[in-house]
């Protein structure tokens, strides 16, 4: 087995057994499965009654925006399990076997991105469940959805690396927090940003989540001539624009998750 595949292979069994992890811990699956299912009835159900989007209905504008939520929710989990992984000296008995160092951060990543596949599978079902439809063509269906999936990608290399940086469970969850919250409520993806005062306006228009909540609702259909768009150029071009902070996160975050990996491996977790 050569360099190129060794990691590769490595990798999938690494994910195979994240997998496994994953499935034998009810908290995990509570929080990337279910936690965004709750949020689409109470979001759909009691803001919806309330709020109001010019030309479709509450329900069709806000699916994108839970989708690109439970991305973020589940990318978290790569983080949380790399610190428990490290409190535990996981990577201890992994320095000790035949196996490429790049397979731990590499299987991370894909049993991740299975794990937002699940999520996006629940939720597209909960979805239509409750009114949530796309008008879009199948394919620009599946564009959207492979758009989510890259953006789960790039983003669990970025909890990685914070993971990394900080190595304690508790730590982790607390940026996490800090992080997501505000990238997630100051944007587009659960009410009109343009009626935001104008410093939280330019924020949410520049905002990578909006961005990502906008490409997913012009690749599924739900948009409105009726609503003001934000002229701001993200949101104008907003499937480029979410491309580009795909490639800008792994660019960036690999390296540094990568080498942050090798120091905690190194100074033996």
């Amino acid at each position: 087995m050569n360099a190129l595949t060794l990691p590769i292979v490595d990798g999938w069994t690494i994910a195979k057994r994240n997998a496994l992890k994953i499935r034998r811990s009810p908290d995990l699956l509570t929080s990337t499965i279910m936690l965004p299912s709750v949020l689409i009835l109470l979001f759909a159900y009691v803001f919806g009654s309330v709020i109001e989007v010019p030309g479709m209905s509450y329900r069709e504008f806000l699916l994108p925006g839970i989708f690109v939520q439970a991305v973020i929710i589940s990318a978290q989990t790569t983080g949380y399990t790399l610190t428990l992984d490290l409190q535990k000296g996981i990577f201890d008995r992994f320095r000790s076997l035949p196996m490429a160092p790049s397979a731990v951060l590499i299987g991370q990543t894909v049993s991740d991105l299975l794990m937002n596949l699940a999520s996006l599978v629940v939720m597209a079902g909960m979805g239509l469940a409750v009114g949530w439809r796309v008008h879009s063509s199948p394919y620009e269906a599946v564009l959207g959805f492979g758009l989510l999936l890259l953006f789960a990608y790039a983003f669990s290399w970025f909890t990685a690396t914070v993971a990394l940086a900080l190595r304690t469970p508790e730590s982790f969850n607390n940026v996490a927090t800090m992080v997501s919250f505000p990238l997630m409520f100051v944007s587009n993806a659960f009410l009109d940003s343009s009626k935001l005062p104008t410093p939280l306006r330019v924020f949410a228009d520049w905002n990578p989540i909006s961005a990502f909540t906008q490409a997913a609702r012009e690749l599924f259909g739900n948009t409105s001539t009726a609503m003001k768009t934000s002229d701001a150029w993200p949101i104008q071009h907003a499937v480029p624009a979410s491309l580009l902070w795909i490639a800008i996160i792994l660019i960036v975050f690999i390296p540094l998750a990568t080498r942050l990996y090798k120091k905690a491996v190194s100074a033996g977790g």
